[in-house]
């Protein structure tokens, strides 16, 4: 019986060391060293250049080189090796940059409980993992009001990728932005089916404008979209980073990542020590650095920009996108009159705004 009980002891010792270190919180053992992994190739244009550009910005901000290896694809046979070779190099403080990596990164930081993991976009976390992502609704939603201002057809497009959470959130909130400058707009939406496929985009965004959408929307991860709206005659609005870089007659707003506004102030918390990874990830606000906008194209007009402009104001002083009453486009009640959506509903969002008519 008294090995049962030193056993049992043991157990508890453990349990309270456990216990004890979460309560403190994750610290660096030695001096920290970052690295990156990139989904794509750092000059795709739009997701991972957003991050590329970004790490230049934090390597300014905290006076040192980040380490980075470019397209490594959503599979754990590529992720983990990229990880671990990192790490052999000393590196305590690892970046990931892509949903296809949560597991990976769960699993790699359970086995490496000395160095921190953050990974955009990601769905695990732990006591040195965090995931992060953008309300991208938000900055969504004042590109909608830069389409709908624009419109003269009040018809507008929308190329997605893959009708996520994620996506139809940007989706609904661009349809919502629309109808706050024309009642009447509304946004038909093409699915890819993937994130980064210039072909298919290119098919999707001239179906829409031969159904007479007068601006193009987007939430997949090239600038096809902007390209065939400038081709085509037609206004757009750009999705992670400034398209106007491609598009700029065409471009009248885009939603852009500001990754070095969240990161710069979250990796110097896990360089002071004591750092705790929020629980479900960090769900980034506009105000905290997640999305903002750039823009106006000439599409714009000028009253109707410092319109958008005061509306941004209003998001960046607390106002929700997603607030009641608010119908689905099947006259369902989704939010209460007084109440906003909870995160837990955002993330799971499978239904349409009024005027928001989807297309395979």
């Amino acid at each position: 019986m008294s090995g049962v009980f030193a056993l049992l002891a043991l157990a508890a010792v453990s349990l309270q060391a456990h216990a004890q270190a979460a309560a403190q919180g994750f610290t660096l053992k030695g001096k920290p060293k970052i690295a990156m992994i990139y989904f794509g190739p750092k000059n795709d244009g739009g997701w991972t250049q957003a991050f590329d550009e970004a790490r230049v910005k934090v390597e300014a901000a905290l006076g040192q080189k980040i380490q980075f290896v470019e397209s490594v694809p959503e599979d754990a046979s590529a992720i983990k090796p990229a990880a671990e070779k990192f790490i052999q190099r000393g590196a305590n403080i690892v970046i990931g940059t892509a949903f296809g990596y949560s597991d990976a990164f769960k699993e790699l930081a359970a086995k490496y409980p000395d160095v921190a993991f953050l990974n955009g976009s990601g769905t695990t976390n732990g006591p040195n993992l965090e995931s992060f992502y953008g309300r991208t609704y938000e900055s969504q939603y004042l590109c909608g009001m830069a389409a709908g201002a624009a419109s003269k057809s009040g018809k507008l497009g929308f190329v997605a990728a893959n009708p996520f959470g994620v996506v139809n959130w940007t989706v609904n909130a661009f349809a919502l932005g629309a109808q706050k400058m024309n009642p009447a707009a509304t946004v038909t939406v093409i699915y890819t089916g993937a994130w980064n496929d210039p072909v298919k985009e290119r098919a999707a965004a001239m179906a829409l404008i031969d159904q007479g959408a007068d601006v193009i929307g987007q939430h997949v991860d090239s600038p096809t979209p902007q390209l065939v709206a400038q081709e085509r005659g037609v206004y757009g609005t750009g999705h992670h980073r400034d398209l106007r870089q491609f598009a700029p007659k065409a471009t009248l707003c885009s939603s852009v990542w500001v990754w070095d506004k969240f990161l710069v102030p979250e990796l110097k918390k896990v360089m002071a020590g004591n750092w705790k990874p929020q629980p479900y990830g960090a769900f980034i606000e506009m105000k905290d650095g997640g999305t903002d906008i750039a823009g106006f194209g000439p599409g714009v007009p000028k009253d109707k920009a410092a319109a958008i402009t005061a509306e941004r104001d209003a998001i960046m002083k607390g106002k929700q996108v997603y607030a009641g009453p608010l119908k689905d486009r099947d006259g369902k009640e989704r939010v209460a009159a007084g109440a906003t959506l909870s995160d837990a509903d955002l993330w799971k969002m499978d239904w349409y705004v009024k005027g928001v008519i989807t297309q395979k």
